[in-house]
């Protein structure tokens, strides 16, 4: 098959959606070789985030000298010529929005939707970004041949606020970075230990930090537990608030803030942390829960919504808004060590769902029925 990708977040995003991208690509082009993988990037990346390999995995661009001007252009609309031209049957758009005109040129469309934060946290968006957003979203959602949902909590976010046909939604969950499933040396460890300046025992959280993802909560239970706490992610204004509240408390000796790690650094950081906190509001996902899970790490995240999904039956669940609760669990299982040793191994024998060849195999088989 000759099979077409909206790529804009392959060359040019860095986070969540990128990833699910990147990997993505990565995995069907090693499980199923002999297929085309056409990747349709609007313009020039401003670094590499993606390296096509010209075998099997090719990257396009605005041909015209028109459309390399008005790109956006291209990609709601002018791509579908060239998609004619390159004899693409199937396009992916993998961030929620496929372009107008695929159905009239009898290329069949798939389109990945992660999450409707935007519905569900209007706040957290201005009016003209949800007007658009809602607009992408719902436009994709019933033109395009089938949706893929990457939990069932988005599919049934789908089924309420976009009013789709369940039948048409199949749930395929993300999978994670192969880094995150590597064992690394005694000495890799130290050296990044050393680099950081990490103590011996500390909670790890890992995400941009914004109000969804409510690390405050964790921070708050520093008051009466003798750890550290790790914080891996962006900041945001939100952090703002979080560093106050540090600073107010005195809780800078416990506190560790990190970025710009490389891959291999965080995958070593998941490794050398005692628990992985993750008190989210809300998550079309939560990779990281599945990173923590292969790094044989015990997660504590929220009840309800997808956490249970991402986590599995033998993680610990706490009220999000509820800093006592939290405060029980990590003192339970700091203290509890045959605890941890049963949550890590069943754990890490639940994550093996999210492995590379099931969600290939589950990707490709959407293709092959449409």
């Amino acid at each position: 098959m000759n099979i077409g990708f909206e790529a804009k977040r392959i060359f040019h995003n860095k986070t969540g959606l990128g990833n699910y991208s990147r990997d993505l690509i990565r995995l069907l082009s090693q499980y199923y070789p002999d297929n085309i993988y056409a990747l349709y990037n609007p313009k020039k990346a401003s670094q590499t985030l993606f390296k096509t390999n010209n075998i099997n995995v090719f990257e396009k661009k605005p041909q015209s000298p028109f459309y390399q001007k008005f790109y956006n252009l291209w990609r709601q609309k002018g791509i579908v010529q060239d998609l004619t031209n390159d004899n693409v049957t199937i396009l992916h758009g993998l961030s929620g929005e496929i372009p107008s005109g695929l159905n009239q040129s009898n290329i069949k469309s798939v389109v990945t939707i992660h999450d409707l934060i935007f519905v569900k946290f209007p706040h957290l968006y201005s009016f003209f970004d949800r007007k658009i957003h809602f607009y992408k979203f719902n436009k994709a959602a019933h033109q395009a041949n089938c949706i893929i949902a990457i939990s069932e909590q988005t599919k049934a976010d789908i089924i309420e606020y976009l009013k789709v046909d369940p039948e048409k939604i199949k749930v395929i969950y993300q999978g994670c970075h192969a880094v995150f499933k590597k064992e690394f040396t005694e000495n890799d460890k130290k050296k990044v230990v050393s680099k950081y300046n990490l103590p011996k025992e500390f909670i790890l959280n890992v995400g941009t930090i914004e109000t969804r993802k409510n690390i405050l909560l964790a921070v708050k239970t520093l008051h009466n537990i003798n750890t550290c706490l790790v914080i891996v992610g962006k900041d945001t204004n939100y952090a703002i608030e979080v560093k106050s509240y540090i600073k107010k408390h005195n809780l800078e000796h416990k506190v560790i803030f990190l970025k710009g790690l490389s891959l291999e650094e965080l995958a070593i950081v998941y490794q050398l942390a005692t628990i992985f906190v993750y008190p989210s509001l809300y998550e079309g996902f939560g990779i990281p829960i599945i990173e923590a899970l292969y790094s044989k790490t015990p997660v504590i995240s929220t009840q309800g919504g997808v956490f249970p999904e991402a986590g599995g039956p033998n993680s610990i669940y706490i009220n999000p808004t509820n800093a006592i609760d939290l405060e029980h669990a990590i003192q339970k299982l700091l203290v509890d060590k045959e605890l941890q040793k049963d949550m890590v191994e069943k754990g890490f024998k639940f994550v093996q769902k999210f492995n590379d060849d099931v969600i290939a195999r589950q990707v490709m088989d959407v293709y092959k029925n449409l």
